[in-house]
């Protein structure tokens, strides 16, 4: 990898493409520390010494976004509604026949519901930075440990024109970077939100380490390190692991010219459903917290202490299993949603293609079928197996700030996919401008 991105920085085009990335990851990481205008930047700074890193349900959207969220930067909201409009959009393919259509037609298709995903993204936007603002007015930002004012009244504005110019700022600033992570796509190197939100998760990585450093001392930081470099290994070596199913095309003659008679394969990934499963488990566990901002905390019952100890509490093994089980659950979902094998069956019969020893259409369906649920079990035990892994961290560490723990779960299996992907582009260009190089 190292000698790739070397020999990416000697060809001059590459180069200027790795530069431009870089610039635009600068740009993104400088909206993320500069506050959005009414927001007191100094009492911001002391609700987060005050909570020591502790932000409850807002926790992965706090790490997703580089620790801008908590400030109500510009950034703030990052690229969590971009992401949330594209998982609605490709949930309602499967149910909306005109979606569907759309994705069959190939680079027209594809743009136009691009383009939905863009409005849906600003959508979202709105609804969101007005839901935050809400909850910094509440106190409910920094779960009730705070008593500044980070929204300031009584300034001589009026509070309607404040808070309308907050959620419109964080609401454009959600548009750039929309509009930065598409400028990485077409002229950087990599995809462009996947670099951004693997940016805004390395940004918290010196913090959060020095951190651990601080509280636990030296042998516990570097043991922390030591585990972090095994899962990346096993998040590596399983993220590029697939069953390949071998296919052959029939020759086919077509004028004059002969088509077909090749063999390739379908790699159908052990991961298949990649994040997206963690992501949906971890929102629906963040229900039952957000439940219970409605009741009255000064006087819990007996079922809200139950839902405190058992659904919100990281380290309780009620939480942990729950967790295990709807990650497993949603794995499966999303895979049967994303993978037709039907729709490959038919399209590999209208081309000439079948699967050696099986009959092509349904024959072939009933395989890719099996295979499938074959290579999903195990896919599913893996991703909920690397995301439980910090709710031990946090047992083992004993300190409820880690709850934004960066080092396990979901960060660690956006930052390897990321860069996983990002290498492997870099060295098909590679291949593409320098084949003597590789033919010697």
């Amino acid at each position: 990898m190292l000698s790739a991105f070397l020999s990416a920085f000697r060809t001059p085009d590459l180069r200027k493409k790795i530069l431009f990335t870089v610039g635009i990851v600068a740009i993104y990481r400088l909206g993320a520390t500069v506050p959005s205008p009414g927001v007191s930047y100094g009492n911001v700074q002391k609700c987060l010494e005050a909570i020591e890193g502790s932000t409850g349900v807002l926790n992965l959207l706090d790490l997703f976004s580089g620790g801008a969220l908590l400030q109500l930067s510009i950034f703030a909201l990052g690229i969590m509604p971009y992401i949330t409009a594209s998982i609605i959009l490709q949930l309602l393919t499967v149910v909306i026949p005109r979606l569907e259509q759309l994705r069959k037609e190939g680079q027209a298709g594809q743009a136009k519901i691009t383009q939905y995903t863009r409005y849906l993204t600003l959508g979202l936007g709105v609804l969101q930075a007005s839901a935050f603002v809400a909850l910094a007015r509440s106190g409910q930002l920094f779960n009730n440990q705070c008593n500044e004012e980070i929204i300031p009244t009584g300034t001589g504005i009026p509070d309607w024109l404040t808070l309308s110019i907050l959620v419109m700022t964080m609401t454009a600033g959600t548009g750039m970077v929309m509009w930065l992570g598409e400028l990485i796509t077409d002229r950087g190197v990599g995809n462009g939100m996947s670099v951004l939100i693997f940016t805004s998760i390395a940004a918290r990585l010196p913090s959060e380490g020095w951190r651990i450093k601080e509280s636990q001392g030296w042998a516990k930081f570097f043991l922390v390190i030591a585990l972090v470099l095994v899962v990346i290994t096993a998040v590596t070596f399983i993220e590029q692991a697939q069953r390949r199913i071998p296919v052959q095309y029939a020759k086919r003659m077509i004028g004059r010219r002969m088509y077909g008679g090749t063999s390739t394969y379908i790699p159908l990934k052990v991961n298949q459903a990649g994040v997206i499963p963690v992501i949906f488990g971890s929102s629906l566990l963040y229900l039952p917290q957000l439940a219970l901002q409605f009741f009255d905390q000064t006087d819990p019952g007996k079922t809200q202490a139950w839902i405190q100890n058992n659904l919100v509490d990281p380290t309780s093994p009620i939480y942990i299993v729950v967790y295990f089980l709807l990650i497993i659950f949603f794995t499966y979902f999303y895979v049967s949603i994303t993978f037709n094998p039907t729709e490959v069956a038919d399209n590999m019969k209208k081309y000439g293609g079948f699967v050696p020893g099986i009959r092509p259409g349904k024959p072939t369906a009933d395989y890719l079928d099996f295979i499938l649920s074959r290579i999903t079990l195990p896919g599913a035990l893996y991703l909920a197996t690397i995301s439980i892994l910090p709710n031990f961290f946090f047992i083992w560490l004993d300190r409820q700030q880690y709850l934004n723990f960066p080092f396990g779960g979901t960060a660690v299996l956006i930052m390897v996919g990321v860069a996983l992907e990002t290498s492997k582009q870099i060295e098909s260009q590679l291949m593409q401008r320098n084949y003597e190089g590789f033919l010697r």
